[in-house]
């Protein structure tokens, strides 16, 4: 009877370690990915939802902040990051953090089906583009009734006194929209009319932001009549019912691409390669399309609701490599010049 017994203890746990070894990786807890990132905040959890739906061992662990602060962490940090990988960051952005060798070159699984001029030209390429944003501005057409304002049809427009004080928009020093504007403004107009053009535009300035959304945003709420902001946030608002126009000025538009990159050294890099090899499929385009009308996988995209006619026509032959490099300078300059009008930092 003993015999009997132990003999099916014996089994019991033979048993128990057999369901152990079959069934352990489905308890086991996921991998975390640490992504520093830029991308609006309602937009990552849709984003991890659809990743993680594909890879239910990996759970995204976002580190959100604007470009221009993001970018500024990035560079404080260098190698000692602990960021696995930068998705959704200003390409300008990436170009810095592949001068200072904190980015880990590799070509994701079907990145050579994307457009050309959205990929790094390097082989294997340090950073890959997903999405374009783009300047625009936004208005909110019952406060330009009520204060009598004519819609703009141009930057220069915005230079106008009709407008002061009914203008916000971002600073550059934060915010990659804000250098978008700057530097596109210098590329279009050349160093002497782009600052002139500011100096008058900040006559008219009521506040600078260290967000690129937020001048949208408020000029949908009606704190202020006019937001120098981009296309993407004015459709959404706009969509959402709010009493906002976005228009693309008639001289061209700056813009930038949301990129990705492998940081070096990374503690989750097999993790960090799968999210890169999910960012460029033909399906996460179309995901990225579902707010920007311009995407990296040709075919792809299709019009978006409220977005401005022609407005990918308009937009600047941008000179990524020539903006990264200047922009310390351009900042330096700018703040020189307009710092007094931006808003509190957050401590």
């Amino acid at each position: 009877m003993m015999k009997n017994l132990w003999r099916r203890v014996g089994l019991t746990v033979l048993g128990t370690l057999f369901a152990g070894s079959v069934f352990g990786g489905a308890v086991k807890a996921a991998e975390d990915l640490i992504v520093y990132t830029a991308v609006e905040p309602e937009e990552l959890t849709g984003f991890a939802k659809a990743f993680e739906a594909k890879h239910p061992d990996i759970k995204i662990k976002w580190v959100r902040d604007s470009t221009g602060i993001m970018t500024a962490k990035l560079l404080a940090e260098g190698r000692n990051t602990q960021a696995d990988i930068v998705w959704g960051l200003a390409a300008t952005s990436l170009l810095l953090l592949k001068d200072a060798g904190i980015l880990e070159p590799y070509a994701p699984a079907g990145v050579d089906k994307l457009e050309k001029k959205f990929v790094d030209p390097d082989n294997p390429p340090s950073w890959v583009g997903q999405r374009a944003w783009i300047a625009s501005i936004c208005i909110n057409e019952v406060e330009a009734k009520k204060h009598k304002l004519p819609i703009p049809a141009s930057w220069q427009d915005l230079t106008k006194p009709v407008y002061k004080g009914h203008v916000v928009m971002p600073n550059p020093a934060s915010s990659g929209t804000g250098f978008l504007d700057v530097s596109s403004w210098i590329q279009m107009w050349g160093e002497d009319k782009a600052w002139k053009f500011m100096d008058g535009l900040h006559q008219n300035i009521g506040i600078y932001t260290h967000s690129g959304s937020k001048p949208c945003k408020m000029a949908g709420k009606g704190e202020f009549a006019i937001g120098v902001s981009f296309a993407y946030k004015g459709a959404q608002l706009k969509a959402k019912g709010a009493p906002v126009l976005t228009v693309a000025p008639s001289e061209g538009v700056g813009w930038d691409l949301e990129s990705f990159a492998l940081v070096k050294g990374a503690k989750h890099m097999a993790a960090a390669k799968k999210f890169a090899d999910w960012s460029v499929t033909k399906e996460t385009n179309v995901i990225y399309n579902e707010a920007y009308a311009v995407v990296a996988y040709p075919g792809v995209a299709k019009p978006v609701k409220f977005f401005p006619a022609g407005i990918g026509k308009a937009m600047i032959n941008n000179d990524f490599l020539w903006a990264a490099k200047n922009r310390k300078r351009i900042l330096a300059e700018w703040k020189k010049r307009y710092d007094s009008k931006s808003a509190p930092k957050k401590k």
